[in-house]
């Protein structure tokens, strides 16, 4: 989607054919977008905000993943740009004997923030998924805010912890020099899942480095730092391996309960952004 004005091309580079791509860029106090394209079966929605920040929501179509999709998305966030990429509702995945996948590739350039905020995963009884965000932050003035979040699957129809494998891996470096590489793999060939997950539902991942994600890092290291949940419904941690990098996990016991949680927690968000994208939502 031009804007109608020109700026240098710095996309990471070409996309595959299979491939979506999304480029942020800073037009006077706003960000807007430069481009948007996506192949089937993904969908990108770009609706409008009260904020300076610009929002894209990635969907696919028939509302989930079947056996086979591929999906991969490259994003450009531009000096001073301020950016948010989601998703339209959970990421369904349904029965695949041959798998899933989903990628993303991001470079977050000078003073830019990337906030990549997607609602929690599901997979379905025989699902196979997996997924990687590999994120290059150009310097120490580049911030990113990013959730991995997953949950049971279909509880209410028997289906808790029957999928046939879930992988996810992070990994984010910031002038070629690694900050997070962080993975998960679920694989009932390892046991039983529903057994080794004991009463919890639903977990998240989340990521927040720079100047930009004060807030939120604070927010994260205080719920970790407070007194745990009566009976054990949820659970939080958090690890600082750098000044301005806060990696935190979270386990409810509900999955129900896991988008609220991560609502809250990155509530701080909404100021960076302008608007809260939580807001509709609830």
């Amino acid at each position: 989607m031009p804007c109608g004005t020109e700026y240098p091309a710095r996309m990471i580079e070409s996309p595959r054919d299979d491939e979506g791509s999304l480029r942020f860029v800073r037009a006077g106090p706003r960000t807007v977008v430069h481009t948007a394209r996506a192949r089937s079966p993904m969908k990108l929605l770009l609706p409008r905000n009260h904020g300076q920040a610009c929002w894209a929501y990635v969907a696919s179509l028939g509302g989930g993943l079947v056996d086979g999709d591929a999906l991969a998305l490259a994003v450009e966030v531009d000096p001073g740009a301020c950016a948010l990429v989601g998703t339209q509702a959970s990421t369904k995945v349904y029965r695949s004997p041959r798998g899933t996948t989903q990628s993303m590739r991001a470079r977050v350039a000078r003073e830019g923030l990337l906030a990549v905020v997607p609602d929690p995963v599901s997979c379905f009884a025989g699902a196979r998924y997996e997924q990687s965000n590999d994120v290059e932050l150009e310097d120490d003035l580049a911030t990113l805010v990013l959730v991995d979040a997953f949950t049971c699957g279909r509880a209410a129809r028997g289906e808790r912890w029957a999928f046939e494998r879930y992988a996810s891996r992070t990994h984010v470096t910031r002038t070629g020099r690694l900050l997070v590489h962080d993975a998960v793999l679920l694989d009932p060939a390892h046991g039983a899942l529903a057994a080794r997950m004991g009463s919890f539902e639903g977990f998240a991942t989340l990521v927040a480095i720079g100047p930009r994600a004060g807030d939120v890092r604070a927010r994260l290291l205080a719920a970790a730092a407070g007194p745990p949940e009566r009976g054990a419904s949820r659970l939080h941690s958090a690890s600082a391996p750098a000044p301005d990098v806060v990696v935190a996990r979270v386990a409810v016991t509900s999955a129900g309960e896991l988008s609220a949680t991560i609502r809250a927690l990155l509530s701080p968000l909404a100021r960076e952004l302008g608007d809260d994208p939580f807001a509709r939502r609830r």
